[in-house]
Parts: structure tokens; C-alpha cells; sequence
């Protein structure tokens, strides 16, 4: 795949979402089924690996870009994640005054909510990938239900269940 098409596909998706992980389905639906360059699982160990470095979310587009195309790629990635940084400002010129709009902040709440569907439109396979176990299916209801009920870091949810998922090599044994 060449530098420039491996651009646009992250440009897109760095463009098209309004958080980290909001590419993630547009990232999957241009890589992983659309051209078949990229795998759910390596899709998965690519987010685990952002999730896990710092920074902001949308990191994982470069350990993405690495495994379709090496140091290329994931160049390609990073140059794409940082060039919507650029448009910031003649956004938040033009949305300061547009925002107060009725008709613009109704748009804005179905933008959120389509986000969410589409959001949910890549979790889902991308769990059944990751799903394949008992205590896979325990770690993931038990992560889900700290982050939607309490106000515990997600880093500590994913440290809690490298911890749990040491533990279950151990009693395999």
C-alpha cells in the first residue's frame, strides 16, 4: 500500500472523529475489511497498545499503520493524526460562533449519536475476536461495569485485568 493512500485512509478517519477512539470503525472498515491489509487482531493489539502508551487515544493509527506497513506506515499514521491539529483554529473560529445556533446544536447531537452507533459498529466484531474464554467474557463485563459505575481511571481497569489475566495463566498451569 503506498505512503499516500495509507495517508488519506488515516486522514479520514482522523478527520471523520471527534475522540481517540471514535476512528476506530472507520480505521477497521478501510484496513481490515475493505482491503484486507490489516487484521481484527492485529486491530485489537494495535488499541491495547495506545491504550497503554501516553497520549491521546487515537495512537493506536500508529501501531496500526506499523503493522500494514512497517516504519512507513506508521509514519503515514502519525502525520495523519497530527494534521487535523492544524485546522483547529479556523474551526473553533468559525464553531464559536455557529454552536449557538438551534439548528447547528441539534445537528451536533445527532453528529454525537451517530458517532456512538458507528462507535459501536467496530466494538462489537472487535470483541468477538478478543472474547474467547470464561474469564475473558468475566474480565470484560467486570471492566465495563467499574467504568460505567464508578469513576476508576481506565488505566487501573486494564492494569486490573493484565493482573487477572496473569492470575488465570497461573491456575491454567
Amino acid at each position: 500500500m503506498s505512503f499516500v493512500l495509507l495517508y488519506g485512509l488515516f486522514l479520514k478517519a482522523s478527520l471523520s472523529s471527534f475522540s481517540g477512539l471514535a476512528s476506530l470503525p472507520i480505521v477497521r472498515q478501510d484496513l481490515v475489511l475493505t482491503r484486507h491489509v490489516l487484521t481484527d487482531h492485529q486491530l485489537n493489539t494495535a488499541v491495547v497498545i495506545g491504550r497503554t502508551t501516553p497520549g491521546p487515544l487515537g495512537l493506536y493509527m500508529i501501531s496500526a499503520g506499523y503493522y500494514v506497513a512497517g516504519a512507513r506506515g506508521a509514519l503515514a499514521a502519525g502525520l495523519a493524526l497530527t494534521t487535523p491539529a492544524l485546522l483547529v483554529i479556523p474551526l473553533m473560529v468559525f464553531a464559536g460562533r455557529a454552536t449557538k445556533h438551534p439548528r447547528m446544536q441539534q445537528m451536533l447531537r445527532f453528529v454525537v449519536l451517530a458517532t456512538a452507533g458507528v462507535s459501536l459498529s467496530a466494538t462489537l466484531p472487535l470483541a468477538a475476536d478478543a472474547l474467547h474464554s470464561p474469564l475473558s467474557y468475566c474480565v470484560a463485563a467486570a471492566s465495563c461495569a467499574v467504568l460505567l459505575f464508578t469513576e476508576l481511571d481506565s488505566l487501573w481497569v486494564m492494569f486490573g485485568a493484565v493482573v487477572l489475566g496473569f492470575l488465570g495463566l497461573l491456575l491454567k498451569r
